[in-house]
């Protein structure tokens, strides 16, 4: 099979597409022939080693995947060969086929392709724990989605509407902000002149956003700090910008205010019910026709140094997705 290879750290240049041999599974493990693989942010910063998980090299990135199971090992249950499946490993879903837990696997509705499976997983489960156990958004609260236009950012957009929020979508263009108009937020903020906090205050009457949904970090987290309402939440979700930036007590202390730390792969470690439950309800909002995943980018698996680039470059409108294997 062929497989996206990691063999040192660096720019996506440095990956290599290789042969390398046909994988087995494992007792409880699934072998799925991958279709479809997301691309996603920390991707990006694991090739280069500056992610909080380091796999040994060499190793093949990707960690959600849209496919068909085609070997089972001994002790798997509720799965067989030939199950449609929406799956989640750690890391080598940038490849023809990937190991998997049944921890990690689900089957997909059968109006799911392999695209839309693929890009489903990590945005939602991502912004649906933010909003739901971390922030604990209310119907009425205002909410305001820095870096809306991603992945991640779409679905906060989605989700808290679905919510009740009021929802305040911004991005560093007008062209991102067009684009994230579709999803019908309450209000469009451009921040790409470098104002965030006038702007923020003039669309909520002078209070700020009671929450604030933060995966770029930087500069704007500075301002976003100064852009809140009494007893409001950020949620840091990453650090896009490249910068970590740091918080200062004394606006927590004036504010009333909250920083809560989104960490989703600690949290289905830490509290794997509450995952799976909002796994559940994320699955029937899909069925319901009421969320979906905004494919905007497919690259062939030959040409993922350009599927990279798209996150290197800040150009990141929606899901980004290496097409693996067509859909008959």
């Amino acid at each position: 099979m062929k497989a996206i290879l990691c063999k040192s750290y660096g720019p996506p240049e440095n990956l290599v597409l290789e042969e390398v041999p046909d994988l087995v599974p494992g007792n409880g493990e699934a072998i799925v022939e991958v279709y479809a693989a997301s691309l996603n942010f920390p991707d990006t910063l694991q090739i280069q080693g500056k992610y909080q998980f380091q796999p040994p090299m060499p190793f093949s990135p990707g960690s959600e995947v849209g496919g068909v199971i085609i070997a089972t090992g001994a002790g798997l249950t509720g799965f067989a060969i030939g199950d449609r499946v929406m799956a989640t490993p750690s890391i080598g879903g940038m490849a023809e086929q990937v190991r998997v837990t049944a921890a990690g696997l689900r089957k997909i509705p059968d109006n799911m392709d392999f695209k839309t499976a693929a890009g489903f997983a990590m945005v939602y489960t991502t912004s649906y724990h933010a909003l739901k156990q971390r922030a604990q958004l209310k119907p009425g609260e205002t909410l305001l989605v820095l870096g809306s236009s991603g992945g991640v950012g779409l679905a906060a957009v989605e989700l808290g509407k679905l919510m009740g929020a009021r929802v305040i979508a911004a991005a560093s263009s007008e062209e991102k902000l067009q684009f994230v108009a579709q999803l019908n937020p309450d209000e469009l903020l451009n921040y790409g002149d470098g104002d965030l906090k006038e702007k923020v205050k003039a669309l909520t009457d002078g209070k700020g956003a009671d929450v604030i949904y933060d995966p770029v970090g930087g500069d704007l987290f500075d301002q976003a700090t100064r852009s809140i309402n009494w007893n409001g939440r950020i949620l840091v979700v990453g650090f896009t910008s490249g910068r970590i930036p740091e918080y200062k007590a004394n606006l927590a202390l004036l504010k009333g205010a909250s920083m809560m730390g989104v960490f989703l792969g600690r949290f289905r470690q830490e509290e794997p019910k509450a995952y799976e439950q909002n796994f559940a309800e994320l699955f029937e909002l899909y069925k319901s026709g009421k969320i979906s995943p905004i494919i905007t980018q497919s690259f062939a698996l030959e040409d993922f140094i350009s599927a990279f680039n798209v996150f290197t470059e800040r150009k990141v409108m929606g899901k980004v997705i290496l097409q693996i294997k067509k859909e008959s």
